[in-house]
């Protein structure tokens, strides 16, 4: 098994190199930083624009600037932005608004979304499962754009209710607070509970039609049948070996799903104020910054492998065959 983990680690190594070498050829390939300093008005002067080309290392091939960039990464010099800012200094508080946001979304919603897939496939065609099948398609048909501001109108009548502003919405916490770390862990948490809501209500619906059809395939499978044959107990049956056997194929997806929806969560960031990685994507790409690019592109790659490597974790645990 620590072969077989060894093994798949280093192969998530070489892609998570070779997605961000690509990233960074196709933002060099297409961005022109100089091009933009160049349209103010008035114009900077030619030595400004010299300085700005070999500041980038334009006056070296991509290849190069790459190794020059990644060398730099090593050492935990991301470079700096077209507006001389260094990445390093915005990575970090980036980084944590994205996992804060998404780290509890997605955890709930992928144990609701397999409780409810369990639930639907036991209790297949019954009012239960179509009630689940319904909330499903309704979720994932609703674009986030639409689901986030009705989740926002929803907190506005609870607070209504309640007759005070206890949900908060817009930013990550209020500004200029002062209080005790608990204090302050409470007032972030009041912030959290929207945009979590709807991010795990997708996780819920997506998941949930995925486990449900693996444990439809694992329930008329034979090994249950022999299980309950020998006497062993229905919830037995169904937990120990039907739901382990089911989460198999789960454990990729779950893994995966992750890591892509940092970056993918761009929506969810802007309509609740929250300036993670997604939104640093789309300032990079405006303002034409390759290392921008390579930065978010490697920290979802890191991320990917992260999750890939404990996908293996997780499947090697559930499948005994794969530790032989």
């Amino acid at each position: 098994m620590i072969g077989f983990l060894a093994r798949r680690l280093v192969n998530y190594v070489i892609l998570c190199l070779v997605a961000t070498f690509l990233a960074y050829l196709l933002a060099s390939l297409t961005f022109d930083p100089v091009a933009i300093l160049m349209q103010r008005n008035p114009p900077p002067p030619e030595a400004a624009i010299a300085a700005k080309r070999l500041a980038l290392h334009f006056d070296q091939p991509i290849p190069l600037r790459f190794v020059h960039w990644l060398g730099g990464v090593v050492h935990g010099d991301f470079g700096r932005t077209v507006t001389d800012h260094n990445v390093g200094d915005e990575l970090l508080p980036r980084m944590g608004v994205s996992l804060r946001l998404f780290l509890v979304g997605v955890t709930v919603g992928v144990i609701l979304g397999v409780i409810l897939g369990v639930v639907s496939a036991i209790r297949q065609y019954k009012i239960s499962d179509y009630a689940a099948t319904v909330f499903s398609f309704v979720i994932l048909s609703t674009p986030v754009f639409v689901i986030g501001p009705l989740l926002k109108t929803g907190a506005l009548q609870v607070n209504d209710w309640l007759g005070t502003e206890y949900l908060k919405f817009t930013g990550e916490q209020t500004p200029g607070f002062d209080g005790s770390w608990l204090a302050s862990l409470g007032d972030r948490l009041r912030y959290l509970i929207v945009p979590t809501l709807t991010i795990a209500l997708q996780q819920i619906a997506y998941y949930s039609r995925y486990q449900r059809s693996a444990m439809l395939d694992v329930l008329g499978s034979d090994f249950l049948r022999t299980a309950s044959a020998k006497g062993l107990t229905r919830r037995r049956v169904l937990f120990k070996h039907g739901l382990r056997t089911a989460l198999i194929p789960m454990a990729t997806l779950f893994a995966f799903g992750f890591g892509l929806l940092i970056v993918g969560g761009t929506f969810t960031e802007h309509i609740f104020g929250w300036y993670g990685m997604g939104d640093w994507l789309i300032v990079g790409v405006n303002t034409q910054d390759a290392n921008v690019v390579a930065t978010v592109t490697l920290f979802v790659a890191v991320l990917v492998l992260i999750s890939g490597w404990l996908s293996d974790v997780l499947y090697a645990a559930l499948d005994p065959r794969v530790r032989v």
